[in-house]
């Protein structure tokens, strides 16, 4: 997924797709400790990239939502 559609959802739909994606990236990285040749091994970088977006946004929502609070 490119930035902008994560940017469109909600701060309870970017932890369910970080939790998808971080059960992915667990599973790639245990094909490849056990020697197993995963079927796209670019696929790792991508989801740990996608990973870093989504908990960036998720920090960028938070201190949106605390900056609103105070005023």
């Amino acid at each position: 997924m490119k930035k902008i559609e994560f940017k469109q959802l909600s701060k309870e739909q970017l932890k369910e797709k970080y939790n998808d994606l971080r059960k992915d990236l667990m599973r790639l990285n245990t094909q490849r400790a056990t020697k197993t040749v995963p079927e796209n091994p670019g696929n790792i970088k991508n989801l740990r990239r996608n990973i870093a977006r989504i908990l960036t946004l998720i920090k960028q929502k938070n201190s949106t939502e605390v900056k609103n609070n105070k005023k």
